[in-house]
C-alpha cells in the first residue's frame, strides 16, 4: 500500500467510500477538521470520477463552505483537477487568466486588456464559466460579439495561441465535472469552494497566474494555495465585479506569492487610484459602446483607464516593466497604437 493511500481516512463497514470525507467536515465545532492535501486530492478525484452521490456532493460542498476551505484543501483539489484535465505537454503560455465572475456594474473592459497583452507578445490562456449567476455579462458573450471564437479543445486553443497569443476555453472543456459543480450555485444558493478552485487550476502551468476575487479575505487563501502548488507567481486583486479588472477609481492592492531564490515570498503591493472622484456607473452595459470606444468613435474615461491599468498590472507581473509607471506608460502606448479597425467586419455582421 502506498503512503498516499495509507494516509486516507478509513471507511466503516457498510458505508459509502466517500462518507468519511463528509464525516470529517461535519462532526461539529470540536470534532471536525480540515482535510489534508492528500485527502483533498482523493476526495476531489472521486467527485470528478462520478463516484459520489448527489446528496454527498451537496453536503460536502456546503460543509466546506461553512468551514471555509484551507490552502491545503484547495491545493489538493487542484491536484485532482490538473491530473484529469489532459492538457497537452509542450503547450506553453505566459499568463493564466481566469474569468468566472461576470460583470454587472461596468462593461468587461478587461477583454481589451487581454488584446493589448497579446499584441505585446504575451501568450495568455483564459479559462472560465458563465451563466451561474443571473444578470451578469460574461466574457464569452463579448468575445462572440467581437468575432473572437472560443476554443472547445486543446488543439484549437494551441492554434489560437500560435496565431493570436490569446485563447479562451470554457471550464466544461477543461474539467467538465467542475463546470457542473459551478452551475449548482443557483440550486445551493451559495458559492462553494469550486469558485476558488477553478481560478487556481492553471492547466498549462503558466509562470504568472492572475486572480480576481470579490472578497479580500480570500486573498491569503489564494496566495497560500499558489505557494503550495509551486506556481512561480500568483497575483490576486479585488477585481471589479470579481473579474481580473482594475477599478481605476480605487486604490488597487495586489496580494502576491512568488518564488524567490530563498523560497516563496508573500507580499502586498498598492497602485494608487487614477482619479480623485468616483465615476458614475453606466445605466446599462452595451457591447456596441465598447466597440465604439475601441474604434475611437466614443470616449469613455473610466473604461479606457480600466483597460490600460489592467493591462499595466499584467505587464508588471509578467516582468515586462520594472515599475508601475513604466507599466502604465507601456499599456497606454499599446492602447494608442491599437488596430482600431480590427473588429469592423465582425461587428458589421453582428449589427
Amino acid at each position: 500500500m502506498s503512503d498516499e493511500h495509507a494516509s486516507l481516512p478509513e471507511t466503516k463497514p457498510g458505508e459509502h467510500p466517500f462518507a468519511p470525507y463528509v464525516r470529517i467536515l461535519g462532526r461539529g465545532k470540536r470534532g471536525s477538521r480540515s482535510l489534508n492535501r492528500v485527502e483533498a486530492r482523493h476526495a476531489m478525484g472521486m467527485i470528478l470520477a462520478g463516484e459520489v452521490e448527489d446528496v454527498q456532493l451537496g453536503a460536502f460542498l456546503m460543509l466546506m463552505r461553512v468551514k471555509e476551505e484551507s490552502p491545503e484543501e484547495l491545493a489538493g483539489f487542484v491536484d485532482a483537477v490538473r491530473a484529469q484535465a489532459n492538457a497537452p505537454e509542450g503547450l506553453t503560455v505566459d499568463i493564466d487568466w481566469s474569468s468566472y465572475a461576470g460583470k454587472r456594474r461596468h462593461a468587461p473592459w478587461f477583454f481589451f486588456s487581454l488584446l493589448l497583452l497579446a499584441e505585446a507578445g504575451l501568450r495568455v490562456f483564459v479559462h472560465g464559466a458563465e451563466g451561474h449567476t443571473p444578470e451578469r455579462i460574461y466574457l464569452t458573450s463579448v468575445m462572440e460579439a467581437f468575432g473572437f471564437p472560443v476554443a472547445h479543445d486543446w488543439e484549437t486553443a494551441a492554434r489560437q495561441l500560435d496565431e493570436t497569443n490569446l485563447s479562451y476555453m470554457h471550464l466544461r472543456d477543461v474539467a467538465p465535472r467542475l463546470a457542473e459543480m459551478i452551475e449548482l450555485r443557483p440550486i445551493l444558493g451559495l458559492r462553494s469552494p469550486v469558485h476558488s478552485l477553478s481560478r487556481l487550476i492553471n492547466p498549462l502551468s503558466a509562470p504568472v497566474v492572475m486572480q480576481g476575487i470579490s472578497h479580500p479575505p480570500y486573498a491569503g487563501l489564494h496566495q497560500g494555495a499558489g505557494e503550495l502548488l509551486g506556481y512561480e507567481r500568483v497575483a490576486v486583486i479585488r477585481g471589479e465585479g470579481g473579474e481580473i479588472e482594475r477599478n481605476p477609481d480605487n486604490v488597487m492592492k495586489v496580494f502576491r506569492a512568488r518564488r524567490d531564490v530563498d523560497g516563496f515570498v508573500t507580499e502586498e503591493d498598492s497602485w494608487p487610484a487614477l482619479f480623485p472622484q468616483r465615476h458614475v456607473k453606466p445605466e446599462k452595459i452595451d457591447v456596441t459602446d465598447m466597440a465604439r470606444v475601441w474604434r475611437g468613435d466614443l470616449s469613455d474615461e473610466y473604461g479606457e483607464a480600466a483597460v490600460i491599468s489592467t493591462a499595466a498590472l499584467a505587464l508588471y507581473e509578467a516582468g515586462r516593466a520594472e515599475s508601475q509607471d513604466a507599466a502604465l506608460a507601456q499599456a497606454e502606448a499599446l492602447w494608442n497604437e491599437r488596430d482600431r479597425q480590427k473588429f469592423d467586419s465582425a461587428l458589421a455582421v453582428r449589427g
